[in-house]
């Protein structure tokens, strides 16, 4: 990296450190798959010389790239990964319904035994923000044995599905949806399923050291105040997880580009849509599957942020220009939002992503490449694509319309069955068909009732409503 923007980004890490009052922050950059920089402000032990009443002496010093802080709510995207990947085995469905795999207690409505999956996962349940009982970040986890008795007398706050209503107690119940399905407590599950195989040794569910101590900077003074350390128990999926700038820089490589080990790209790409209409029509921030989306600088990211009493986390990424950034802080507030964003921000302004190089790609059907070219759906002129993978894509000559791509259908052998499916924009879900004549040559597609043709309505094709017979008209001189 230019030595230009490892002074920019180190000013941009001094800045947040200085103006946020935070005892210590450390943050670093991911490109094309790997870390290119880290830095570190401030001390560990608040700047009082203390241990923040955690006791084993002083965790004093300048944080590192292995320092573990608590990552609070980022802990959530593990849990959607988990819980996707039981998804992609067919262990579950995102439409099922929580009663259908776990004990959920019959006294409380029927609306929240019937919440889905995927509702839990977007936070669009309605479920209450919290569980009931004090503030459990603060209180230890063994109050709350059952996730039967994370339920409140008032479980539900909205109707499911209607909106986005942020929910802790809703990634509880994923955690213990992930336990009974695996037979093993979630962090095992984790362990086992995605940091060993993406090599994240330092991210564990109660620190390891070395490791930050968490603090409380007085509003109005230059003095800190150590926040207590309580392990949440059934709550612990919603944000207790540790972790290092070092691991979540690996994490947020495998969030952008995936890892056929844990999960392809194309469920994360899953997550990283929006889950639940936003709530206003130009909107900056929204909710996937486990996934925060933000706009920031004109390009649309995806992370997570984080906050456990005396901790701060921040993690972002652009897949589409392979960048991440990573921001880590022991204080219990004062980290200015999005912070990781900025980093990212400033190497996407000043070192741009150069493209991946053009390359041919594996041989191509002849039968595909004969559907390539022209097509129209009425006098509208569309151009169909012929990617890696037997992919399609159909886009609208000029840019301006209707553009998905469409991946092969399976048949039940695993086979394609003669038909694709869309992955994204108006037809996604859809089913693109191609439609043959007697003569075994190809009449049109058929995508989702519309007829393409290979000229504008086309007289030969099955046009709904007919073509006028005496054709296109034009004014005679």
């Amino acid at each position: 990296m230019l030595p230009t923007t490892r002074r920019a980004l180190l000013h941009r890490l001094a800045t947040v450190q200085s103006g946020g009052r935070l005892p210590s922050v450390v943050g670093a950059v991911v490109r094309d798959g790997r870390t290119v920089w880290t830095g570190a402000r401030g001390t560990l032990d608040g700047g009082d010389g203390g241990d923040g009443g955690y006791g084993g002496g002083a965790a004093a010093g300048a944080p590192t790239a292995d320092t573990q802080y608590r990552i609070g709510s980022i802990t959530k995207t593990f849990v959607a990964v988990l819980v996707m990947r039981l998804r992609d085995e067919g262990l579950l469905d995102l439409a099922d319904p929580l009663g259908a795999h776990l004990d959920v207690p019959a006294d409380i409505p029927v609306e929240a035994r019937s919440l889905t999956v995927a509702q839990l996962l977007s936070h669009s349940a309605g479920l209450a923000a919290e569980p009931r009982g004090p503030w459990w970040e603060r209180t230890p986890g063994e109050l709350r044995p059952e996730p039967a008795d994370l339920f409140g007398e008032r479980p539900l706050r909205h109707p499911a599905g209607r909106r986005h209503h942020y929910s802790n107690l809703g990634y509880a119940l994923l955690g213990a949806l992930v336990a009974r399905l695996r037979g093993a407590p979630w962090d095992a599950v984790l362990r086992a399923e995605v940091l060993e195989p993406l090599g994240m040794r330092r991210t564990t569910l109660r620190p390891v050291e070395p490791y930050a101590r968490g603090w409380a900077v007085h509003p109005w003074a230059d003095a800190v105040l150590p926040e207590p350390l309580a392990d949440t128990g059934r709550m612990a999926p919603a944000g207790q997880l540790w972790s290092t700038v070092d691991d979540l820089c690996r994490f947020a490589a495998f969030l952008s580009a995936g890892d056929t080990r844990v999960l392809g790209a194309e469920s994360l790409a899953e997550m990283r849509a929006p889950a639940v209409a936003p709530e206003a029509a130009s909107w900056e921030r929204s909710y996937g599957l486990g996934t925060q989306l933000l706009r920031s600088g004109g390009r649309l990211l995806a992370g997570h942020s984080g906050s456990m009493p005396g901790f701060l986390a921040d993690l972002w990424t652009a897949p589409g220009e392979r960048l991440a950034g990573v921001v880590l802080a022991n204080a219990t507030s004062g980290l200015p939002p999005a912070s990781a964003a900025g980093l990212l921000g400033i190497v996407a302004e000043r070192e741009p992503s150069l493209p991946e190089p053009w390359r041919a790609r594996s041989a191509a059907d002849p039968e595909l490449l004969a559907l390539t070219g022209p097509w129209y759906w009425g006098p509208a002129a569309f151009v169909l694509r012929l990617c890696e993978g037997r992919v399609l894509e159909l886009a609208p000559v000029g840019g301006a319309g209707r553009a998905s791509r469409f991946r092969p259908a399976a048949g039940a052998d695993g086979d394609g069955d003669g038909t694709w499916t869309g992955l994204d924009g108006y037809y996604a879900g859809e089913t693109l068909r191609v439609v043959r004549g007697a003569d075994g040559s190809v009449s049109h597609l058929d995508l989702g009732t519309f007829v393409f043709t290979r000229r504008p309505y086309d007289p030969a094709a099955p046009v709904p409503g007919g073509v006028a017979p005496e054709g296109w008209r034009a004014d005679a001189e």
